[in-house]
């Protein structure tokens, strides 16, 4: 049995793990760009599983080659969104479409509050229920402030 006692976001690869040094991230964009996938960053303050559409940080380096590069929009985003969610995401265009191939969590806040389980009664016995973030009981831009 998985358990996380420290009650992370576990989205994307490695996300049961401590969080990835600099030198590990590296590694995995290494491993993507060796496969010819193209890279991007991306941030929110609403990590809901079912929010997959994350504000992109620039647009995706589908031509750069060099870890350092990519490493370095990591760092800007994390400079210009300390308390927001980023993840590096690596899509594979050789089908003809792009689908992502790689996904992982490279900055989080310091504190993350968790979601809630809310059950709604409905029509006859049946019981609905909602899973809600913590975070999004404040106005965006405030939720990790």
């Amino acid at each position: 049995m998985m358990t996380n006692p420290g009650n992370r976001i576990t989205q994307g690869q490695f996300s049961f793990l401590p969080d990835l040094t600099d030198a590990q991230i590296t590694a995995q964009i290494k491993w993507a760009l060796k496969h010819g996938w193209a890279v991007s960053v991306e941030y929110t303050d609403d990590p809901h599983p079912r929010n997959t559409y994350w504000e992109m940080f620039g647009n995706p380096m589908f031509d750069l080659k060099d870890p350092a590069g990519i490493l370095m929009e990591i760092n800007n985003c994390r400079k210009t969104f300390p308390h927001h969610y980023i993840r590096v995401m690596a899509f594979n265009s050789t089908r003809g479409g792009e689908s992502p191939a790689m996904s992982f969590l490279v900055n989080r806040p310091k504190k993350e509050p968790g979601y809630r389980l809310v059950r709604q009664e409905r029509d006859g016995r049946s019981m609905g229920y909602t899973i809600e973030s913590y975070a999004t009981d404040k106005p965006e831009g405030e939720r990790y402030a």
